[in-house]
């Protein structure tokens, strides 16, 4: 019996206060409801999920350094405001040979100006954002038909 393909589900800085902060934004779901959720269509679709978040910039390019050695099928790459600022996680995803999905719960084309460049999405090969908590399924969706 041959493993289950595996999705990485990278979560960046500040979301580990989904459910509290700024829900009129982001919603009521926490992180850990969105990760409860993404194990039941995981299993479905016959994925097994690696779900993280730090709030550090270093250790989300080591996951995904380590997702590309582990031979991941994909990423999904929620990278909270380093989308916008971090050439160094650009970097990364384009140093790997994962397909890495961009996945925001809000549209930042639709927020500050600040929010409109994605260096994120330069480098994804997908990208789903302003769906709520439902971004994520639709990349994990994504994910499995890659």
């Amino acid at each position: 019996m041959t493993d289950k393909p595996t999705v990485y589900v990278l979560s960046g800085p500040n979301l580990n206060l989904l459910g509290t902060r700024e829900p009129e934004i982001y919603g009521h779901d926490t992180l850990n409801d969105i990760h409860a959720r993404l194990e039941a269509q995981a299993a479905e679709l016959g994925l097994r999920l690696e779900c993280r978040q730090s709030n550090h910039e270093g250790v989300l390019i080591d996951w995904l350094h380590e997702a590309y050695v582990a031979g991941a099928k994909a990423v999904l790459l929620n990278a909270g405001g380093y989308t916008h600022t971090s050439i160094a996680l650009h970097d990364a995803i384009k140093s790997i040979k994962v397909p890495v999905i961009e996945v925001h719960l809000s549209d930042p084309m639709k927020r500050e100006s600040f929010r409109h460049i994605s260096y994120i999405g330069m480098a994804a090969v997908a990208h789903f954002a302003g769906h709520g908590a439902q971004s994520y399924t639709l990349a994990l969706d994504a994910a499995a038909g890659l």
